[in-house]
C-alpha cells in the first residue's frame, strides 16, 4: 500500500492528538472550525485550548477550509462531537472521492435517531468502508510520550490491517477487530459508568465501591452490546474493560469530572457549559436509556445516571439508589 494522505477533521484534544500520531506515518491536514486555532497549530505547532504545552509535529498542516481538507484525501478520520457529526459529513460528502474509508474517532450517539456514528456514515455516506479508532486513550497522557493501545475496527479484515499501520506508531499500538458493533458501543456506554464512577469518588466511596460500580458497569455494557449485535469477547478487550478502566480511575476523564461535579450539588448544565471538551456521555445517556428499552436490556446504573442528569435525582439520592440494588446472580442483570 502506498502513502495515504490523511484528512483528520476536528481540532480537539483526540482529533489533535491522532493526528499528530499519523504524521509519522502518512501527510495529515488537521480541519477545525475555529481559524484562529488552524493559526496556530501551522504557526506556533500547539493547541493551546485543547492540548496546553503539547508540542506539535511542525510537518501537521491545519486547515479552516473542509474542501481542501478532504479533496485529496485518501482516509477521512472523524474526531467531532456526536452533535455535529452529522452535519459535518453532510458538507464533506461535497468534497470526498468515492470509496475513501471513514474512521470515527467520536464515542457517542446521536440523540434524535439514537445511531451510531458509523450508522450516520452509512447512512449519509453510503459504500464508503467506516470502522472506528477506540480504546483507552487519553489525549494528554499519548501527548506526553506515554505507552498506550487502541483497537481500529472494521468489518473488511484487509482494509483494517492496512489501517493498522496508519495508525500505530512507537508506544502506540493499535490492534485490529472486526466487531465494529461491539467496539464502537463499548466506547460510547463507558462514559455513563464513568460518571457513576464520578458521583461515587465525589462522595467519599472507597476502592470497593469503585470497584464494584466498574465491574457491574461492564456487565451492563455487556448485555446492551451483545443484544444490539456485538461479540462478547470485545468488551473483555481494549475497546470494553480497557476503556472503561481509564475513563472510570483518570481525573482526566471529563465523564468522571463531570460525575464529582454532580456529587458537589452542582446541574449537569451547569458542569458542561464551563467545559472546554465534551463529555460524551450526558449527550449520549437518554439515547442509551432508549436503546436499553428497545432490546429490553436492564440497565440499573445507566438508568439512575440518565435520572441525575435530568436533574429527576440528585447524586446523593442517585448514588444512595445504586447502593440498594437488589443483588442476585452474579451473571444476572442488576
Amino acid at each position: 500500500m502506498g502513502t495515504l494522505n490523511v484528512a483528520v477533521l476536528g481540532g480537539g484534544s483526540w482529533g489533535t492528538t491522532v493526528a499528530s500520531l499519523v504524521t509519522r506515518n502518512a501527510p495529515v491536514t488537521l480541519w477545525a472550525r475555529n481559524s484562529s486555532t488552524v493559526d496556530e497549530i501551522n504557526t506556533r505547532h500547539t493547541n493551546e485550548t485543547y492540548l496546553p504545552g503539547a508540542t506539535l509535529p511542525e510537518k501537521l498542516f491545519a486547515t479552516a477550509d473542509l474542501a481542501q481538507a478532504v479533496g485529496s484525501a485518501d482516509l477521512v478520520v472523524m474526531a467531532v462531537p456526536s452533535q455535529y457529526f452529522r452535519d459535518v459529513l453532510l458538507a464533506v460528502r461535497a468534497h470526498l472521492r468515492t470509496w475513501v474509508p471513514i474512521v470515527s474517532l467520536t464515542k457517542g450517539l446521536e440523540l434524535s435517531s439514537h445511531l451510531r456514528m458509523t450508522e450516520i456514515v452509512e447512512e449519509v455516506l453510503p459504500g464508503h468502508p467506516v470502522g472506528v479508532l477506540t480504546g483507552p486513550n487519553l489525549a494528554r497522557e499519548i501527548m506526553d510520550g506515554k505507552a498506550a493501545a487502541s483497537v481500529i475496527a472494521m468489518e473488511d479484515e484487509i482494509i483494517v490491517q492496512q489501517l493498522q499501520d496508519v495508525f500505530g506508531c512507537g508506544l502506540f499500538r493499535v490492534y485490529t477487530n472486526t466487531d465494529v458493533i461491539g467496539c464502537e458501543l463499548g466506547g460510547v456506554l463507558k462514559n455513563i459508568i464513568a460518571i457513576a464512577v464520578g458521583m461515587g469518588d465525589g462522595q467519599g466511596a472507597g476502592d470497593n465501591t469503585r470497584a464494584a460500580l466498574i465491574t457491574r458497569g461492564l456487565a451492563e455494557i455487556s448485555r446492551l452490546g451483545v443484544a444490539m449485535g456485538g461479540r462478547a469477547e470485545t468488551f473483555s478487550g481494549l475497546a470494553g474493560m480497557g476503556d472503561l478502566i481509564a475513563t472510570c480511575t483518570s481525573t482526566q476523564s471529563r465523564n468522571h469530572h463531570v460525575g464529582v461535579e454532580l456529587a458537589r450539588g452542582r446541574l449537569s448544565a451547569d458542569i458542561t457549559s464551563g467545559m472546554v471538551m465534551v463529555a460524551e456521555g450526558v449527550r449520549s445517556a437518554p439515547a442509551v436509556m432508549a436503546l436499553a428499552e428497545r432490546y429490553a436490556v436492564e440497565m440499573p446504573i445507566a438508568s439512575e445516571i440518565c435520572r441525575v442528569l435530568s436533574g429527576e435525582s440528585s447524586a446523593s439520592r442517585g448514588f444512595r439508589g445504586l447502593l440498594r440494588v437488589v443483588a442476585g446472580a452474579e451473571w444476572e442483570p442488576g
